[in-house]
């Protein structure tokens, strides 16, 4: 099983496309996933200390569209949020296009190719070219991705495994744009800015429970199980701006093997807890945008009829075994289950 690199090390440079596919285009933007991988080897071979990485998701929409499979459990149209004071929109999105690089050349170049094989089947309704900011800042001044796991955990984070056995190895993401009002900002004291996020701003070490306020992003963002176990994600985000447009942002993506642990997080960001009526670094950042994605397999990308093929496979020998009583209850769906 070959996924595609969601666990990859911080990238200097990314381009974020939102596409959505055009009515009857759905063969088309098929077969055009299946020759990604190839791209991808094509532009970085030509400069292999690039780092260049490109992660594609789905949206469920486009899954039906795209594929004669049942959905990933997971997969699901973003669900909007309204909360008193600030919502987060859904907008349209059937493609997810990640690109990660050392610089943005790599990025740049890999998209327009994608662009031209996918010519008229798909419409960019979203494109963000982020940057790394001094020392992985965002443009609010506080290190971006202090909590992501790493290594092993950064792998479980967001792998899905027997739980959904037939897409394991897969991984769900949400991205989100927000802007903000960097003047509404710097009129907060260092300490306000700091109660905001419950972090400090310099040396980014996080507030102790009982002087963190309960409405500070930090707070409002760790979700535990039950025994206090934390439940984590990977972000990814990246800083965003445009001189002439007046736009500042940071550009939110979040991968999970568990998506409702990214939705938990933003409801109580927008909708608050007992504790919070909302976060409150949503005072200063605007959500613009919103949509949930699956990412697939490499191998599926590649040959997504294998999988399907496998899966009719399975489900034909459990019967079987099960009419025969030989089944020992493991649903082996495509051999998938045992990796």
């Amino acid at each position: 099983m070959v996924t595609q690199q969601v666990v990859a090390p911080p990238a200097r440079a990314a381009m974020f496309l939102v596409l959505t596919i055009a009515p009857g285009a759905e063969a088309s933007v098929r077969d055009a996933l299946t020759e990604v991988s190839g791209l991808v080897r094509s532009v970085g071979f030509r400069r292999p200390e690039g780092a260049l990485n490109c992660v594609i998701g789905i949206g469920a929409r486009a899954w039906d569209r795209l594929y004669d499979l049942p959905r990933p459990a997971g997969l699901h149209p973003f669900v909007p949020l309204a909360g008193a004071v600030h919502s987060a929109p859904a907008t349209p999105g059937d493609l997810l296009v990640h690109l990660r690089a050392v610089d943005l050349d790599l990025c740049f170049e890999l998209s327009r190719l994608l662009a031209d094989r996918l010519g008229a089947a798909v419409r960019v309704v979203d494109e963000v070219h982020g940057f790394r900011y001094f020392d992985r800042r965002d443009l609010l001044g506080f290190v971006d991705g202090t909590e992501n796991p790493e290594g092993d955990a950064a792998t479980a984070a967001v792998r899905i495994g027997d739980e959904d056995p037939r897409f394991a190895g897969g991984s769900y993401v949400i991205v989100q744009k927000y802007v903000h009002d960097l003047a509404g900002w710097a009129a907060l004291t260092a300490e306000q800015q700091e109660r905001a996020f419950g972090r400090t701003k310099l040396d980014d070490v996080e507030m102790p429970d009982d002087v963190k306020p309960a409405d500070a992003h930090v707070a409002l963002t760790v979700i535990e199980d039950p025994d206090g176990t934390e439940r984590q994600i990977l972000r990814d985000n990246m800083p965003f701006g445009s001189i002439a447009g007046g736009e500042f942002g940071t550009y939110f993506i979040g991968y999970a093997a568990d998506v409702g642990v990214i939705e938990q997080m933003l409801r109580n960001m927008f909708l608050g807890t007992d504790e919070a009526a909302h976060d409150r670094i949503l005072d200063f950042s605007t959500a613009l945008t919103g949509s949930l994605y699956f990412v697939p397999t490499l191998d599926f990308l590649d040959d997504p009829a294998a999988l399907a093929e496998g899966t009719d496979a399975a489900a034909d020998a459990t019967r079987s075994a099960e009419a025969s009583g030989s089944s020992d209850g493991n649903l082996r769906i495509g051999g998938l289950a045992d990796r």
